[in-house]
C-alpha cells in the first residue's frame, strides 16, 4: 500500500474544490459499478486512485472552510457546506468499497453481470496506443459521439485527470480514456484507440429466483441512489425544498429495498453451493445504500431551512457536468411530445432527471426519472444533467 499523500494548508478556492469533488464523486459511481460489470481490476484500480484524490480534496476543502469561519453566523452558514464535503467523501468511500469487491476477489455471482448492463451504460478504460489514428486529434476532429454514440467522459494523463473533456481536447499517446456508450460503438472506439480487439462480457443467468430478486434489487437501488445524488445537487443549486424532499423519499425507498435485498440474499445463500460467493453482493448492497445516505446529506441544509450557501450553488453550476432547470414554453418543440419521440437524450446529450408539473390548487406533481414515454407539456419544469453544450441544445428545444 502506498504511503498517504501529505497535505498542508494552502489558499484555495472552496468553489473550485467543491466543483472538482462533485465531478470526482459522480465519476467514481460510474467507474465502480463498471468495474463490477466488467470484472476489471484495471477500472477498479482507477477507482482507488480517484478515491485517494478525493481524500486530499476533502481535507483541503475542510481547511479552507475552517479558515473562513470567524463567528457563529459564519458557522451556521458554513455547516451545510461541510455537509456537502462530507457527503462527497462518503460517496467516494462507498465507490472504493465497490471496487474492492473486484480487486480483492470477494464473492460475487456471475449473474450480476447479466443485470447490470440494464442499469449501467457500458464504461470501458482504454489506453491510447502510439500508432492509434486518434493521436494528436481533437475530440471535435474525431466527432466520436455523433459517429459512434460513444463519449469520452474523462482522460487520465499521467497523474492528472481531465473531467468531461470538450471538443478542443487533444488526445495524446498513452492517455487513458474512459469511454461510455453502446457496446457496438465501444468495440469500434476501443479497437481504434488501443489497436486491440474489445472483449465483451457474455451474460450469465442466475438460475435461482431469490438470487435474481436480490440482483434486481441492487440494480434498482443503484438507479435510485444515483438519481438521489443528481436531485440532491439540483436541490442545492436551485435552493428547492421540493426537490430536497424527493431526495428524502428516494433515500427512504432505498432503505426499504435494502431490507428486502438482505432477505432475498439470505434465502439464496441456502441454495447456492458456496454461500461465501455472495459476500460481494452483500457489500455491494451496503455501499449502494451509503450513496443514497450521502445524497440526503447533500440536501440536508435545504431540507432544514438553512438555505444554500452561494459557494455551493456556484460550484454545482460550474462543475464539468452541469445540472440545469428549464421551463417548457407553450408551442416550443417539446410541448406535447414525449422524450423518446423527440429523442431528447440523443439530440442534446442531456439526461432529464425529473419533471415538475404544476397542477393548480393540489400542488405540483413530480415525475422522477422520466422515461422515453414521458410526455412534456407547456409549463412543465424539467431538471436535466449533462454538458454545457448539451444544455444549450436543450434550452433551444424548450424555448
Amino acid at each position: 500500500m502506498d504511503a498517504p499523500v501529505e497535505v498542508e494548508y494552502e489558499p484555495a478556492s472552496v468553489k473550485e474544490l467543491l466543483a472538482e469533488m462533485k465531478d470526482t464523486a459522480e465519476l467514481l459511481i460510474d467507474l465502480s459499478y463498471s468495474a463490477v460489470l466488467l470484472g476489471s481490476d484495471e477500472v477498479a484500480e482507477e477507482v482507488l486512485a480517484l478515491e485517494e484524490r478525493m481524500d486530499v480534496l476533502q481535507l483541503r476543502a475542510r481547511m479552507s472552510l475552517l479558515m473562513a469561519s470567524r463567528s457563529t453566523d459564519d458557522a451556521e452558514q458554513l455547516a451545510p457546506v461541510l455537509g456537502v464535503v462530507g457527503a462527497a467523501e462518503k460517496i467516494s468511500d462507498a465507490a472504493g468499497d465497490i471496487a474492492k469487491v473486484v480487486i480483492e476477489e470477494i464473492g460475487l455471482p456471475d449473474a450480476m453481470r447479466t443485470a447490470l448492463p440494464d442499469a449501467v451504460e457500458t464504461l470501458v478504460r482504454a489506453t491510447v496506443h502510439d500508432d492509434s489514428e486518434y493521436v494528436d486529434w481533437t475530440l471535435g476532429d474525431i466527432n466520436l459521439e455523433t459517429e459512434t454514440g460513444v463519449r469520452i467522459i474523462a482522460i487520465r494523463r499521467g497523474g492528472d485527470w481531465l473531467m468531461n473533456p470538450d471538443r478542443e481536447t487533444r488526445i495524446r499517446a498513452d492517455d487513458v480514456l474512459l469511454l461510455r456508450g453502446p457496446n457496438d460503438g465501444i468495440s469500434t472506439v476501443y479497437a481504434t484507440a488501443t489497436r486491440e480487439a474489445y472483449d465483451r462480457t457474455e451474460p450469465v443467468e442466475a438460475g435461482i429466483d431469490d438470487l435474481e430478486r436480490a440482483v434486481d434489487s441492487i440494480v434498482l437501488m443503484k438507479n435510485m441512489s444515483e438519481l438521489a445524488v443528481d436531485l440532491a445537487y439540483g436541490s442545492v443549486l436551485f435552493d428547492s425544498e421540493d426537490v430536497a424532499a424527493e431526495v428524502a423519499e428516494l433515500e427512504a425507498e432505498v432503505d426499504a429495498l435494502q431490507s428486502r435485498f438482505e432477505a432475498w440474499t439470505l434465502r439464496a445463500a441456502a441454495r447456492v453451493d458456496d454461500p461465501v460467493s455472495l459476500r460481494g453482493l452483500v457489500q455491494l448492497g451496503a455501499s449502494t445504500e451509503e450513496i443514497s445516505d450521502a445524497a440526503l446529506e447533500i440536501s440536508e441544509g435545504v431540507l432544514r431551512g438553512l438555505g444554500t450557501h452561494p459557494v455551493v450553488a456556484e460550484a454545482v453550476l460550474e462543475s464539468d457536468e452541469v445540472i440545469v432547470r428549464f421551463t417548457v414554453e407553450p408551442n416550443s418543440e417539446l410541448d406535447g411530445v414525449s422524450l423518446g419521440a423527440r429523442e431528447v437524450k440523443t439530440e442534446t446529450g442531456m439526461r432529464v432527471i425529473a419533471v415538475r408539473r404544476p397542477s393548480g390548487e393540489t400542488g405540483d406533481d413530480w415525475v422522477i426519472s422520466p422515461g422515453p414515454e414521458t410526455e412534456l407539456r407547456g409549463g412543465d419544469v424539467i431538471l436535466a444533467k449533462g454538458t454545457r453544450t448539451g444544455a444549450e441544445r436543450l434550452e433551444a428545444l424548450v424555448s
